[in-house]
C-alpha cells in the first residue's frame, strides 16, 4: 500500500518577468533559471509548450519573435535549496551583508593596515608628510640696532635656530625687519654665517637685498623676505639677518630711523621678527 504519513514540506521561490511592446525573440530575464522546466511561459495568456522557447543563462529565446501587441509573461518557480545564479547587475547594496566585501574581492595591491590608505588605482599606500609644517620657531626683536660698517654684520637678536628632523626636509625662512637709512644699505639672510639667498651674484653688484636710497634720516621702511632653504642636514642650524651701510659716513638702523636719538621728536620705532619652519620634503 502507498506510504501514509506526513509529506515532505517544500517551499518555492517565485520570479516573474513581463514584456510588452516588443518585436524580439530574445529576452533577458532578471534571474538564471536552473532548467527550462522551471519556467511557465505565456503569450497573451496562452501557455507555451517547452519546445516554443529555450533558455541559456538569463537569455530566454522564443521560437518566433513577438509582435508589438503581444504580452509575454514568464513565471519562474524554484524549490528552495536550488542554486540560482543572480543575473548580471541584479544585486544591489541592500543584498550584501555589511563588511562582507574583503580586500581580496576589491583586487587591491599592497597591504591594508591602520597606517595605509586605498588610492584610486586600488593600491594600499602609506601617507606621506610631504609639504607639511613639522615645527616652527620664531624670534622677535623689539630693541634697536645700528651700524655704519660697510661689510655685513649680524643684526643682534634677529636670528633663530632650528634642527631638521630629516635631511630631505626644507626650511622656510620668513623675516620682516624695520630698516632706517639715509643712504643705500643692504640686508642678507645667512645660515650659520654663510649667505644663502643673494639678490644678485653678478660681479660689481651689491649682494643682498637693498634697503633703499632715500636720503632721509627720518625714513624707516619694512623689508619682508621669504626664502625656502634646502640645508640637507639634521644638525642645529642658525638663520640670521645681516646688514651693512653703503658708506661709512652713513648709518643703517633696525627698528628706528637714523635720526632717532631717543628724543620725543624722533621716536618713530618699529619691531622685527624672523620665523623658521621645517617643511617635510
Amino acid at each position: 500500500m502507498p506510504y501514509i504519513g506526513a509529506k515532505e514540506l517544500k517551499a518555492s521561490d517565485i520570479r516573474r518577468f513581463d514584456v510588452t511592446s516588443s518585436t524580439s525573440a530574445t529576452h533577458t530575464l532578471t534571474w538564471t533559471p536552473p532548467t527550462e522546466q522551471s519556467l511557465i511561459v505565456t503569450i497573451n495568456g496562452i501557455k507555451q509548450h517547452e519546445d516554443a522557447y529555450s533558455v541559456s543563462g538569463t537569455t530566454l529565446t522564443l521560437s518566433s519573435p513577438l509582435v508589438a501587441t503581444d504580452k509575454l509573461e514568464v513565471i519562474g518557480i524554484n524549490d528552495i535549496g536550488t542554486t540560482i545564479t543572480p543575473a548580471q547587475n541584479s544585486v544591489d547594496t541592500d543584498k550584501i551583508v555589511d563588511d562582507a566585501v574583503t580586500a581580496a574581492k576589491l583586487n587591491t595591491t599592497g597591504t591594508a593596515s591602520a597606517s595605509t590608505f586605498l588610492r584610486g588605482d586600488m593600491s594600499w599606500a602609506t601617507p606621506t608628510d610631504q609639504g607639511k609644517v613639522l615645527q616652527v620657531v620664531q624670534a622677535t626683536k623689539s630693541d634697536t640696532f645700528s651700524t655704519n660698517v660697510t661689510s655685513f654684520i649680524e643684526v643682534t637678536g634677529l636670528s633663530v635656530s632650528i634642527t631638521p628632523s630629516n635631511a630631505s626636509n626644507n626650511v622656510l625662512i620668513i623675516y620682516s625687519a624695520a630698516f632706517g637709512t639715509s643712504n643705500l644699505g643692504n640686508h642678507q639672510l645667512r645660515r650659520d654665517g654663510v649667505e644663502i639667498a643673494p639678490l644678485n651674484t653678478d660681479s660689481g653688484y651689491y649682494s643682498g637685498w637693498s634697503c633703499g636710497e632715500v636720503n632721509d634720516t627720518n625714513w624707516m621702511g619694512m623689508a619682508n623676505v621669504a626664502y625656502l632653504d634646502s640645508p640637507s642636514s639634521t644638525s642645529s642650524l642658525t638663520y640670521s639677518v645681516y646688514c651693512r651701510s653703503r658708506q661709512s659716513s652713513h648709518t643703517i638702523s633696525v627698528n628706528r630711523t637714523t635720526a632717532d636719538t631717543s628724543s620725543v621728536d624722533y621716536s618713530i620705532r618699529g619691531a622685527s621678527y624672523i620665523i623658521a619652519m621645517e617643511i617635510a620634503g
